[in-house]
């Protein structure tokens, strides 16, 4: 969707904190989210994603998105 859409609807996207984005999609009647940041105002980096149960985006899931960012600007330095 990020790829083929030149706008995203924010039905769709929603921004949480620490510059990452949260991406939903549904599938079977199952919605999934998955976590990005934006690299050098292009490139999209996915991260950790998930089936979400509840209304409220887990905070484990936000702090496991969070330790995959800082590990993915350490490996480019």
């Amino acid at each position: 969707m990020l790829k083929t859409q030149e706008r995203v609807n924010a039905k769709f996207v929603k921004y949480l904190r620490d510059e990452i984005y949260e991406l939903r999609a549904e599938h079977s009647g199952n919605i999934f989210r998955v976590f990005f940041i934006f690299d050098e105002g292009n490139v999209v980096m996915l991260f950790n994603g998930f089936r979400k149960k509840t209304q409220k985006t887990p905070q484990s899931e936000i702090n496991k998105a969070i330790q995959l960012k800082k590990e993915y600007y350490g490996s480019k330095k």
